[in-house]
């Protein structure tokens, strides 16, 4: 073992004092390519897309034995390094190893958390802020606020830990060719005029690879906003939906992602390709019709006061939609109203706000067809959830103990649509009781598909939900814009439904 070791050690040495003796003449283009500014690119029409997190560590699941490779099926690829490295070639390795540092130090930081959304993470480190507090919004796994932690710190009422690590090694890239093998720092950009493949998918022309903030490293993509929705509109709502649905998506998914682009500011990109942003992947083939949407709607956002607006969606309301202050802890914003989603005669049936669980079951009742967005395999839903499932799911989330027992459900409190904004759970620990509040619900209970639900105790040790929907119930509901599409609805009416007094604006990209 110590060998081993020693054999490591001498191998790092070794890449270490190569790079050392490597001769690099500055070049203006190449520093101007490593530069890039997230306002900025907003403004030129790019995105910058984190691919992929984690790179080269403990939960790095892309890189195959911690090798990335890059290869292109026509010309080159270029990669230049931070360090002065710049390399060209047909297939590109690159590969981590662990540096051990001469002089370990310690992180500590106060990590507030987790949150079930980025939107109420947001809310919380602003009212941290308000305290003097300096915070970092963070996604290790979960969404989480950091301070800098110090002795002197008062008890805090939001759950919180202290994170400590001693940092023995930096995690660093290697480029290997057939010759030698050369260290690299961040960021590297690697491009190509032609479409490059990155372990065997075709991803895109260009890429950076990123220390986050966590000691490992992102590959990011830079990519136009339209090339964006490309790989957006056919996961999110579907490449055979109607042309108008298709055309009202590629408008909220281009407004939601310039709104949302500071979610990851950390980490130097704006946004993720997983549902905490909007799911992307690289097209494999050009839907036409998706492409039809797209270019009808390019540059196309939706706004208030002339602002862009945080255009949420998601997959079905359930017939009656949210406002955002119900769904997650943050403020509400006047363009979101809670509407029954349907003909204007359902209006006149029901009422808003829905405030009891019997007013609720009603609705639940009513002839389905009535409302938008109907065809949704989620528009009624039942389930039945035993106290052991809820258990597992509370001792999961760190909330019980394995000794405590679950001895019943009770919505407390309810939105103006009637969704859940508070659910108690009772244990058999001196008469103890968990509160879980808006988004936390569906986080800790997430075989819940909405907080539009009633509650109806079957025995002891078992639950009925009786619900609606699928997601938060904000905004765009997607089956819904479907159906009105069908029924003959322009994108612009679609939008103006889900939006009340939000604007189209067309905005205007920098010239590069």
């Amino acid at each position: 073992m110590k060998l081993k070791f020693a054999l490591l050690n001498l191998f790092l040495g070794c890449i270490s004092l190569f790079i050392t003796n490597t001769k690099f003449t500055p070049n203006v283009r190449a520093e101007e390519l490593l530069k890039f500014e997230l306002n900025t690119d907003i403004k030129k029409g790019k995105f910058l897309i984190g691919l992929k997190q984690h790179l080269g560590g403990e939960n790095d699941s892309f890189s195959k034995n911690q090798n990335i490779t890059f290869t292109t099926d026509k010309g080159f690829l270029n990669l230049i390094s931070s360090n002065g490295i710049k390399h060209k070639a047909k297939q590109i390795n690159i590969s981590w190893v662990d540096i051990p540092i001469k002089n370990p130090k310690t992180i500590e930081r106060i990590v507030f958390g987790p949150f079930a959304s980025y939107e109420s993470a947001k809310k919380q480190a602003e009212k941290l802020k308000d305290k003097g507090y300096e915070t970092t919004i963070a996604y290790p796994k979960n969404w989480e606020v950091w301070i800098r932690f110090e002795d002197d710190l008062p008890e805090f009422e939001l759950k919180n830990k202290i994170f400590r690590k001693i940092k023995n090694f930096q995690i660093t890239p290697v480029l290997r060719s057939e010759y030698n093998v050369m260290k690299l720092e961040g960021p590297i950009y690697i491009h190509a005029q032609e479409d490059i493949k990155i372990n065997g998918v075709n991803f895109g022309k260009n890429f950076y690879l990123i220390k986050d903030s966590y000691g490992t490293w992102s590959l990011v993509q830079k990519i136009e906003f339209d090339d964006y929705l490309a790989g957006v509109l056919p996961y999110e709502i579907g490449p055979n939906s109607p042309l108008e649905a298709l055309k009202a998506q590629a408008v909220i998914a281009r407004t939601w992602g310039i709104f949302n682009s500071d979610r990851f500011n950390m980490d130097k990109y704006h946004l993720c390709v997983t549902t905490q942003c909007q799911v992307y992947k690289p097209p494999k083939i050009t839907n036409k019709k998706v492409q039809q949407a797209i270019e009808a709607t390019s540059n196309l956002i939706l706004t208030y006061g002339n602002k862009p607006i945080n255009a949420f969606y998601h997959g079905s309301n359930g017939g009656v939609s949210a406002t955002a202050g119900e769904s997650w802890q943050i403020q509400d914003y006047s363009y979101f109203e809670s509407i029954i989603d349907g003909s204007k005669s359902l209006n006149k049936i029901f009422q808003l706000p829905i405030t009891s669980e019997s007013d609720l079951n009603n609705f639940l009742d009513f002839d389905k067809d009535q409302f938008y967005g109907s065809k949704h395999s989620l528009f009624r839903w039942n389930k039945k959830i035993s106290s052991f499932e809820i258990k597992e799911k509370l001792i999961k989330n760190k909330l019980i103990n394995t000794n405590e027992d679950v001895l019943n459900l009770n919505s407390i409190e309810r939105g103006f649509s009637g969704r859940v904004t508070k659910l108690e759970i009772k244990t058999d620990k001196s008469n103890k009781s968990i509160f879980l509040v808006k988004d936390d619900i569906r986080r800790v209970l997430n075989f819940i598909p909405s907080n539009l639900f009633t509650i109806n105790k079957l025995n002891d040790d078992l639950w009925l939900l009786r619900g609606g929907g699928f997601g938060h119930g904000v905004g765009l509901s997607q089956s819904g814009a479907i159906e009105m599409a069908k029924l003959g609805f322009s994108y612009e009416q679609i939008l103006n439904h889900y939006y009340r007094d939000a604007k189209l604006k067309k905005i205007e990209i920098l010239s590069q």
